[in-house]
């Protein structure tokens, strides 16, 4: 297949992800919660619609005139992480692009999305089926992108060392607040906070704010989010992180499903929000930018901070949103 047959299938599936029949989701979403109880309906829904926003015509285009495609076939064994539904169909949409193979050793965790998406693929256009395959393990492989945390990321590079590699680590996500925000903009920061439960590297897990910062009407801003706390798992995390802090006697805000606490630490556990307080903006960025191979990306009311998105974007990334920055496509068409 030629890349612009490719790219054609690739549109076909985005428009396929808008137009899904009623029933078809519902199917896609009970089995996917099914596997994973985090993968709720509501999350299962927003993955789809992240990837059917950059699946269209304008954005690929734009996106793959960047790179210089010479089709090389290479196999590229991907390790798919499990976090979020389809957090890794990225990775695979651009080894296909990029003229290589992709070998696929998926998250136990997230079979069905992935599975589903392969093989819409597949019904829309066979012959693409010759450019992934789905394993168990990665053997006789050129290049390899992996996905996992800290721990994992060791054993990546023990196994996968010898081979060019994109290796990614624990990241997570931040906001910085002015004290200024209005109710509205601070909901939109809530989508931020509780998509996805917090599990992916793009939800924010701490936020920055001025000292003597009144955290009431950002309380009353994210009281939208409260059913979050019927998930049985969140609230077991709840249940667990409140229970520790009071034992321990650590002073934290909480209004009944979210726990904020004052913390130096950047990842926050699942049902707690950390923040810092800042007096002047200068030392703040240099704190921030000590810290910016562990940070996903930044949100602010509007983008105002440098390099940020605007609150309630941080989960919709672009083509050219790499997860750590690195540039996808820019390894795969120089192997």
């Amino acid at each position: 297949m030629t890349i612009k047959e490719k790219i054609n299938v690739f549109i076909q599936l985005g428009n396929h992800l808008k137009t899904m029949p009623p029933e078809e989701l519902e199917n896609l979403q009970v089995a996917a919660r099914s596997e994973n109880s985090w993968f709720d309906p509501d999350s299962v829904s927003s993955a789809l619609y992240g990837i059917q926003l950059f699946l269209n015509p304008d954005s690929i285009e734009e996106f793959i005139n960047q790179y210089n495609i010479r089709g090389n076939n290479k196999l590229i064994g991907v390790v798919l992480a499990g976090n979020i539904p389809a957090v890794g169909f990225h990775d695979v949409f651009c080894i296909l692009l990029s003229g290589n193979i992709a070998v696929i050793k998926p998250s136990s965790k997230d079979t069905v999305i992935m599975t589903y998406l392969l093989d819409q693929l597949t019904r829309l256009s066979p012959g693409i089926s010759a450019y992934f395959r789905l394993v168990d393990q990665l053997k006789g492989i050129d290049a390899v992108i992996a996905t996992g945390s800290d721990n994992t990321s060791r054993y990546f590079e023990y196994y996968f060392g010898k081979y060019p590699n994109i290796i990614r680590k624990n990241r997570t996500s931040i906001g910085i607040l002015s004290g200024t925000e209005g109710q509205e903009v601070l909901t939109k920061l809530g989508e931020d906070i509780f998509l996805y439960y917090g599990l992916g590297c793009r939800n924010v897990s701490k936020i920055y704010v001025p000292e003597g910062y009144d955290f009431k009407p950002l309380f009353a801003a994210l009281e939208p989010y409260q059913s979050i706390i019927h998930h049985h798992k969140y609230h077991n995390n709840y249940d667990y992180n409140k229970a520790i802090y009071l034992v321990n006697k650590e002073h934290h805000l909480d209004n009944g499903f979210l726990l904020i606490k004052e913390d130096p630490q950047l990842v926050s556990p699942i049902s707690v929000l950390f923040y810092e307080t800042y007096t002047d903006l200068d030392n703040l960025k240099i704190t921030i930018e000590r810290q910016q191979h562990k940070i996903q990306c930044i949100v602010s009311e509007n983008g105002h901070w440098s390099n940020s998105l605007t609150f309630g974007t941080a989960q919709c990334p672009t083509l050219n949103d790499y997860a750590d920055g690195i540039d996808t496509m820019e390894f795969l068409t120089g192997l």
